[in-house]
């Protein structure tokens, strides 16, 4: 390591380096200023004594992992401050040649950064990353809404109640119906089989047949509680639809123009020749 420091032209000579972790924060900057290590907590006031220190130290350039979402908070602190941030990879930062064992990993990255051996991540404007952190709260929705549907799915099954034979989607207007009637205490399978849509396929005499089954309370409860799950993560889907909609109409188009030409997006159902 010392060699190293000899040897290496030092390219960013106000650089710091990062270690961040769940509940604590490792900073060093260079050896020429005060106390060249401090650990800091992760709460937001420690965040900004953080920012002011390395302000003091006259630190222009600041190098971190992109560990978890633990670096979110601080990046975009740092980012506000008017520090440049290179978020590098954790993959790459290990993959350079020379690291020692006995050497913290604060202390490598900032050395790594001041002699220019570090390649900063692709970070979208906060326009941009905020559209995409709304898309990927959208697909963890529809996963929890996907997880009801199973269950729902299941409680059918131990009823023997074989709806899937005979419909494609248990959660389409066809679908809706018949759960809604068995809930509401509907048994008759021919009642239940004349609530399907006109355009479904199947004979209603063996969708009848199909909805002949078991009735027992605690698959009642269950499909109950699984379609009321379902139902409730579809609103938030559509709110948070709403909300993406009224993002994107803020963003730029690559045109120029103040707002992008919005197209409207389709629900998330299946057309009715497959209700």
């Amino acid at each position: 390591m010392g060699k190293q420091k000899r040897s290496a032209v030092v390219l960013e000579p106000d650089a710091a380096g990062i270690d961040i972790g769940a509940e604590e924060i490792y900073v060093v900057v260079p050896p020429d200023r005060e106390e060249s290590t401090r650990k800091f907590n992760t709460f937001t006031r420690d965040l900004n004594a953080l920012a002011e220190w390395l302000e003091r130290c006259r630190v222009r350039t600041v190098a971190m992992e992109s560990a978890g979402v633990y670096w979110i908070p601080l990046f975009q602190f740092l980012e506000e401050r008017g520090f440049t941030v290179y978020l590098v990879n954790a993959h790459y930062l290990k993959s350079v040649p020379g690291r020692k064992s006995d050497v913290s990993d604060c202390q490598w990255i900032q050395y790594l950064h001041s002699v220019g051996l570090l390649r900063a991540s692709f970070r979208p404007p906060d326009h941009i990353c905020a559209v995409r952190a709304l898309w990927r709260h959208r697909a963890s929705l529809l996963q929890m809404a996907a997880e009801h549907t199973m269950h729902m799915q299941k409680a059918l099954s131990q009823m023997n109640l074989q709806i899937h034979h005979v419909l494609s989607d248990i959660t389409g207007m066809s679908g809706w119906a018949i759960l809604d009637a068995i809930l509401a205490g509907e048994r008759d399978p021919a009642e239940l089989a004349k609530l399907c849509h006109v355009r479904v396929r199947s004979p209603r005499e063996t969708v009848a047949r199909a909805l002949e089954g078991d009735y027992r309370p605690e698959h009642l409860f269950t499909l109950r509680q699984s379609l009321d799950g379902y139902r409730f993560h579809q609103k938030l889907i559509s709110d948070l639809d709403c909300e993406i909609a009224r993002l994107m109409q803020t963003l730029p188009s690559a045109a120029g123009n103040s707002a992008p030409p919005m197209t409207r997006t389709k629900p998330h159902r299946l057309p009715a020749s497959r209700q």
